[in-house]
């Protein structure tokens, strides 16, 4: 059995932001496999059936980013899972470019306070994620502002050919293993900066406005 968990912030305000593109790219997936999130279960929604002959648990927890780990070890602990190599956890990335991927082994949570929770929460570093460029906010903009805002329009347009690709990536993970996933997926992160060019913020949509719940988002 794997334990697929997308982050992100629970919340009808929180839907569309980039930060919870980990939540929208498990929902995307679920979707294509006619998966429901109808369970509640160890402080997340869950969705559980067959993914290419796998046995699959999606998770997103509702404990709000900073606290994630709390919801994913529970899980692991009822399921079984073993991390190293049934566990992984898609999240954003705020210093890749948009579009991009990235597939890892294991590592430090590298400033994302998710992932810090959950390696906490789990007393390991060992297990795969897979991290979701969002790209750089525009000059000028407040970092918190750019992660806690809406997708712009034009970024809107290119969403479900990136969720197409992390469900991709999660199902290469399941079939052919992570390093096979790696070899696909994973792009060369200095080559991306190089091509693509910092967001632009577009005149449907303005900086956005501070959360209210700041005190429990992450800050990256």
């Amino acid at each position: 059995m794997f334990l697929i968990v997308g982050l992100g912030n629970p919340g009808e305000q929180y839907t569309k932001n980039r930060h919870n593109v980990g939540f929208q790219s498990v929902k995307f997936l679920a979707d294509r496999h006619r998966l429901d999130f109808n369970e509640k279960q160890h402080k997340a929604r869950i969705a559980t059936g067959m993914i290419r002959g796998q046995r699959v648990v999606l998770a997103k927890p509702f404990t709000f980013m900073n606290d994630s780990g709390q919801s994913v070890s529970a899980l692991v602990r009822w399921y079984k899972i073993d991390p190293a190599s049934e566990l992984l956890v898609i999240y954003d990335d705020l210093d890749m470019p948009f579009e991009s991927l990235r597939l890892r082994a294991n590592g430090s949570a590298g400033g994302q306070n998710g992932m810090k929770s959950i390696i906490q929460q789990l007393g390991t570093q060992n297990f795969p994620r897979l991290r979701v460029g969002i790209g750089r906010p525009p000059a000028g903009w407040d970092t918190k502002d750019y992660v806690l805002g809406n997708w712009s329009r034009e970024q809107s347009e290119k969403l479900p050919a990136l969720y197409g690709r992390v469900a991709d990536a999660v199902e290469t993970f399941l079939t052919d293993g992570l390093t096979l996933a790696m070899t696909r997926f994973n792009v060369n992160e200095q080559t991306e900066k190089k091509k693509r060019p910092a967001a632009t913020p577009n005149a449907d949509q303005p900086s956005p406005p501070k959360p209210n719940a700041a005190d429990a988002i992450v800050e990256q």
